[in-house]
């Protein structure tokens, strides 16, 4: 088993050196660290056992439990935009996934920063890690672009299976038709028999580790990129895994809610003072729901539920090759939801192809979860899902981007619960520094390149610093028309409404108080502050904008 170089040397190495061979004639192994990014795909907050849920993780409960849990950690509110942070380490809008490809409006059509795939100007962790001696895997969801030169074996993953878009039938049967998948830069005809997203993927990956253990390529370390697309929408599961959860929602929401915020109050993630904010229910609370409305919503999240488990079992059996082939004491995990729990649902989108797909499906009850289903959970059950914060999924409240996220694996002197924000984009920084690779400076590969917004978080893992970000630091955001910025404790938020809100969030996690009026001049310094991120990275808002505040209303 290889050991991790001294961090002198690694700093020595960085300052000293653009390139870290290959090793590919060397005697011995690279001994620099392996480095494994799991991301499930609209997982909630307190979905997971180790952050508050019910449902069964053991695997990644364990992994959480061993390493370093996130409370404060931040992707955009929705999936295409934070994959192209977490692999470029900039800001979406530098990246080109200002807002996602399908929901492009008129007025951002052919304007730098929204083209809808992942831009030749920023350098992705694949093609860094790859130029600097490490091979690199890719197995499951992609939605960085669907041109030939956006496939991930032609963004610097050497081994790849990945399905280009969005979502997908998760038993495959829309090959060709509304899912594209791609192995190694081909385009599939047919997928392996009895496929199942979370299986299918995470078998490629395993075959990919195997593979690539051999020979010269085998000593050199891995990054590993597995994206499930479980749990988004249709929610479709084994029945087997549906049954195990069968009756385990009957008492709604409401009570879900309660239970998982009591739950992280036991396991010291949430203080017992904080006071949640009050879920947005365009239909009502759970008594107001039809008995038929409460069969139809608690089957939905018994499918939910069956997705997460599954996926928990495929990440088992990763961390079990790992263990197999002594890599895993030399890997460093870092498992994320791309955004918060998904609040908006099948019904609430209007893109043609998913109403068309809507249209055909067969969502009676007995039917949900298999493969002519297309349904998704009610939002009430979203809410549950990112309590104590606000919102979900789409908005940048913090129920929208503080997502489940930990550190597992090698571990790190800082362990057991990481209170520090941190942002998506600084995967990148903090991946290159352990791997002792040099940020580009302005060029990659022949071509310009845009630099790295993150920051790293080694001296935080390391225990040499108890902050990621500086008091004065602002993060700003934007996506669908809504807003925000972060500055220490304090975070300016606009839902779609036009309005900006101010909160304090060590004092007000959950955002229920809002302080702009109280804090007329802190909220004009933010204000003037996400303005100024906004000159710098392009923000072009949408016209017309999403209207998730009127969806919020019920409208």
């Amino acid at each position: 088993m290889t050991r991790f170089k001294p961090l002198a040397l690694i700093a020595a190495l960085a300052a000293s050196a653009a390139f870290i061979p290959a090793h590919a004639d060397a005697a011995e192994p690279d001994s620099r660290p392996n480095f494994l990014i799991i991301v499930a795909d609209d997982l909630g907050y307190t979905d997971l056992g180790a952050f508050g849920g019910e449902i069964a993780t053991p695997n990644l409960d364990a992994l959480a439990l061993s390493g370093l849990r996130l409370t404060d950690f931040h992707t955009a509110p929705a999936c295409s935009p934070t994959r192209s942070m977490l692999l470029s380490g900039t800001d979406n809008h530098l990246a080109g996934l200002g807002n996602m490809a399908e929901f492009t409006a008129p007025n951002q059509k052919g304007r730098p920063g929204h083209e809808g795939y992942l831009r030749a100007d920023v350098a992705s962790l694949a093609e860094l890690l790859g130029a600097n001696g490490y091979r690199t895997l890719q197995s499951g969801k992609w939605h960085l672009g669907l041109r030939p030169q956006d496939d991930p074996h032609a963004r610097g993953f050497q081994h790849s299976f990945t399905m280009l878009q969005g979502s997908h039938n998760h038993f495959g049967t829309d090959i060709g038709k509304d899912a594209t998948y791609r192995e190694d830069g081909r385009t599939l005809t047919s997928l392996p028999a009895n496929f199942y997203s979370s299986d299918t993927f995470t078998t490629k990956l395993i075959e990919q580790l195997q593979t690539t253990s051999r020979g010269a390529e085998g000593r050199k370390p891995f990054f590993a990129y597995l994206t499930f697309t479980a749990p988004h929408f249709p929610l479709q599961a084994p029945p087997a895994e549906i049954a195990r959860y069968r009756g385990r929602y009957d008492a709604g929401f409401e009570a879900l809610r309660q239970a998982r915020l009591k739950r992280q109050v036991e396991l010291g993630l949430v203080d017992a003072s904080v006071v949640a904010h009050a879920p947005a229910l365009p239909k009502g609370p759970w008594e107001d729901y039809t008995p038929e409305q409460k069969r139809f919503a608690s089957r939905n999240m018994e499918v939910f539920a069956a997705m997460v488990d599954r996926l928990d079992q495929n990440v088992g059996r990763v961390i079990a090759e790992l263990k197999r082939s002594g890599e895993y004491d030399n890997t460093v995990i870092l498992f994320l939801s791309d955004n918060g729990a998904a609040g908006r649902g099948v019904n609430d989108v209007t893109l043609g192809r998913i109403a068309e797909r809507l249209a055909v499906a067969d969502n009676s009850i007995d039917n949900l979860g298999s493969a002519t289903s297309y349904s998704s959970y009610d939002r009430g059950f979203a809410q549950a899902a990112t309590t104590p914060s606000w919102l979900h999924k789409s908005f940048p409240t913090q129920g929208g981007t503080r997502t489940v996220s930990f550190f597992a694996g090698k571990p790190f002197t800082r362990r057991g619960i990481g209170r520090a924000y941190g942002n998506v984009m600084d995967v990148v920084p903090t991946f290159l520094e352990l791997a002792a690779v040099p940020a580009p400076q302005g060029e990659f590969d022949g071509r310009r390149v845009q630099p790295i917004r993150g920051k790293s978080w080694v001296p935080y893992l390391q225990g040499r610093s108890d902050r990621v970000y500086a008091p004065d630091d602002a993060i700003g955001t934007e996506l669908f028309g809504t807003r925000a910025l972060r500055q220490g404790d304090w975070k300016i938020t606009d839902i779609g409404d036009g309005q900006w809100r101010l909160f304090n969030l060590a004092r007000d996690p959950g955002e229920t108080w809002d302080l702009s009026g109280q804090e007329p001049e802190r909220l004009r310094v933010l204000v003037t502050r996400w303005d100024q991120y906004a000159r710098e990275v392009g923000v072009i808002m949408p016209q017309p904008a999403l209207d998730h505040y009127k969806q919020l209303q019920g409208q």
